[in-house]
């Protein structure tokens, strides 16, 4: 699934450069749960747009199913997004004056499915997230627990090989979080996804088969027993 070999991101800040990431080394196979975890500013959100292909590393390479996405163009790298990878964000994301399904539906337009089966499609991914009596609500009308399964929603209606979440539990309370997790662990099970999840909740962690630590642009991986 996912090779990353010797991948490193700098930045200028004023005189001074700054490695984000600094040669990491990464496999990722095919239907692995992998947990990023670190301190602020450690690298875990640079990380997870080099495999979202939403950002090119200044070395190194980024490949995902053998193609090294850092060697793309940007009209071939937006497909192999739209296509193959689904995102999850702690802000939710969503379009304010759509509906619950009409934001879903979002997803599938770039893959140019007709209008007929982007509204069949949606209508199922919301069912299978909890939210078949939602589907006319606007973000405004949800709870915040319901806007991140309408947003779990839009990144697996297209079907994708990945999902990566960024904070996705980060804006709930411990219930919500609890509930969100639930499903986002019954899709990967489900849909036999390769997910990826950064976050600062331990708790969360501890459940992972594998977790991944940046430290100043450096990754330690580790198995966890236990998950």
């Amino acid at each position: 699934m996912y090779e990353l070999r010797g991948v490193t991101k700098r930045y200028k800040r004023g005189k001074e450069t700054i490695d984000a990431l600094a040669g990491v080394d990464l496999t990722i196979g095919d239907g692995d749960r992998l947990v990023i975890q670190g301190p602020t500013g450690g690298g875990k959100s640079t990380l997870l747009q080099m495999l979202g292909g939403l950002d090119r590393p200044t070395e190194g390479s980024v490949e995902l199913d053998g193609t090294d996405m850092a060697k793309l163009s940007e009209a071939k790298l937006t497909k192999v997004r739209s296509e193959n990878i689904g995102f999850v964000f702690q802000s939710f994301n969503l379009i304010p004056t759509l509906t619950a399904q009409e934001n879903v539906e979002t997803a599938l337009v770039p893959l140019r499915v007709k209008a007929k089966e982007r509204r069949e499609r949606a209508a199922a991914a919301l069912e299978s997230v909890g939210l078949a009596e939602r589907l006319g609500h606007l973000p405004a009308e949800l709870s915040g627990g319901q806007q991140q399964r309408v947003a779990i929603a839009r990144a697996l209606v297209k079907q994708p090989k990945v999902l990566l979440a960024d904070e996705p539990t980060g804006n709930l309370d411990e219930s919500m979080r609890d509930e969100i997790m639930d499903v986002l662990e019954a899709m990967w099970k489900e849909h036999g996804l390769t997910f990826i999840m950064v976050t600062h909740d331990s708790s969360i962690a501890k459940k992972a088969p594998r977790v991944a630590t940046i430290r100043k642009g450096k990754i330690t991986v580790k198995e966890n027993a236990g998950a």
